[in-house]
């Protein structure tokens, strides 16, 4: 007899989704916890990381307060006092989602849990059977192959780190690396960033992407593309990073050495061949996030194979996966109306399909670019970058993909996800009455 209805391994966004969706029908269920209940996000990820973020687009302001006839002299971010500050938002956090998730009626276990067959787990020594398991174990920075890799610092590091370096080498110019980079920069920091591909972002729209390089480069940092890592040395005031760029070795020197090479899933201490879960870089599931190979699994977060890995993205996961073995295979994840952010400064956001994709998919639409930094609404703001690349069906007239950067991207993005996943017009959308003058109110020129 199978001692829960459900097991869920891994307590943040997907897998506290998915418990929830049970502990509603009345389901008995054990999440288990081999780190913090909350996961990433609220303790290591998103919130903290924003908070930083937030402090950079303050000093950003500031720093171009003289063209809106605000005198403010030497402005500086502390970055110490930055870190302390951060503390304030995450303190206690873990121990409330566990309270919250325990007052549900879920048993929080604490430690790893590995598979020893297709429904039992083991954890320390005991096993555990459930006639259902959810895989939500979240990710892990990627390992790097080269020597010296074991001298890296991870995005958690950073967001602990009292002592602000004087500079610092991030190894992949993927978000994290672009996002701690453009606060760092503020803060004083020389900071490159090495890339192995041609560019950034590769999953990105081509022309945001090198606006935000233009950017990213105004404010010093140096991106060094075509550059593939070979070893980190260290020397008396910090360490050397060896790479190859252009047929050449090459050397960069930095206090501080970052691993921006992005997450992988984190499954690798689940034993899954014990279960029959079949995997590679993540778990393998169909189009229900039920696993391929074992009837009695489901799979939400960046555990997936697929997973986009996004916060919002694991709880709309989690919830779906929780639905789904409740009431049978009745719902698919559609990630094409989900946005996503960069939290660089400017932030650079996205939902639907790039110019790329759209073409390859054989669509026909119109190209709406436009750079707003002469617009009355930037003018105001003194942005400095300003743009929006919007395209749109030609027979439909509805939105198949909106990249902006700047110009509250981050929040003006959602009324283009929105349009997408509910199939507003373009003509919708500039017949929309708006408040004026807003960002908001430019989106009827965008479209």
């Amino acid at each position: 007899m199978a001692d829960y209805d459900l097991l869920v391994l891994g307590a943040g966004n997907a897998g506290i989704a998915a418990a929830n969706a049970a502990l509603k029908a009345g389901w008995s269920v054990a999440v288990v916890e081999k780190r913090d209940v909350g996961g990433t996000c609220p303790l290591r990820g998103c919130v903290p990381k924003k908070v930083l973020v937030a402090a950079a687009q303050t000093f950003d302001v500031i720093s171009r307060a003289d063209r809106q006839q605000v005198s403010v002299k030497d402005p500086s971010l502390e970055w110490a006092k930055l870190i302390e500050h951060k503390h304030g938002f995450i303190e206690g956090v873990s121990d409330e989602m566990k309270s919250s998730i325990e007052k549900r009626g879920a048993k929080v276990l604490a430690g790893k849990g590995r598979f020893v067959g297709p429904t039992t787990i083991e954890l320390d020594g005991k096993r555990i059977e459930a006639r259902k398991i959810v895989i939500a174990t979240g990710s892990k920075p990627r390992s790097l192959p080269f020597p010296g890799a074991k001298h890296l610092l991870t995005s958690d590091d950073l967001l602990e780190l009292r002592n602000q370096p004087t500079s610092a080498v991030f190894i992949g110019a993927g978000v994290i690396s672009l996002e701690f980079s453009h606060v760092l920069a503020r803060a004083g920091v020389h900071v490159s960033i090495l890339e192995a591909d041609e560019r950034p972002l590769s999953s990105m729209e081509n022309s945001a992407v090198a606006q935000l390089i233009k950017a990213s480069d105004k404010l010093g940092i140096k991106l060094i593309t075509s550059a593939k890592v070979t070893g980190i040395e260290r020397k008396q005031t910090g360490f050397s990073v060896q790479y190859l760029c252009d047929g050449e070795n090459q050397a960069i020197e930095a206090e501080i050495v970052v691993n921006g090479a992005g997450r992988i899933a984190d499954i690798d201490e689940l034993n899954l061949n014990a279960a029959g879960i079949e995997h590679d870089h993540g778990i393998k599931v169909d189009e229900y996030l039920r696993s391929v190979s074992n009837p009695h699994v489901w799979v939400a977060g960046d555990a997936l194979s697929n997973s986009p890995q996004l916060s919002p993205v694991a709880t709309y996961e989690g919830q779906i996966a929780g639905n789904n073995l409740l009431n049978g295979d009745l719902q698919k994840p559609d990630y094409h109306p989900i946005p996503s952010c960069v939290f660089t400064v400017p932030a650079l956001a996205q939902v639907g399909y790039t110019e790329v994709k759209a073409r390859d998919l054989g669509l026909s639409f119109e190209t709406k670019e436009n750079d707003m930094t002469s617009w009355r609404s930037a003018r105001m703001h003194a942005e400095d970058v300003a743009y929006a690349k919007v395209l749109i069906d030609k027979n439909s007239d509805q939105i198949l993909g909106a990249h902006l950067l700047g110009h509250q991207a981050a929040e003006l993005i959602h009324l283009f996800a929105f349009a997408i996943k509910h199939g507003v017009t373009a003509r919708a959308m500039k017949e929309t009455v708006y408040a004026y003058p807003t960002f908001t109110s430019d989106i009827k020129f965008l479209v």
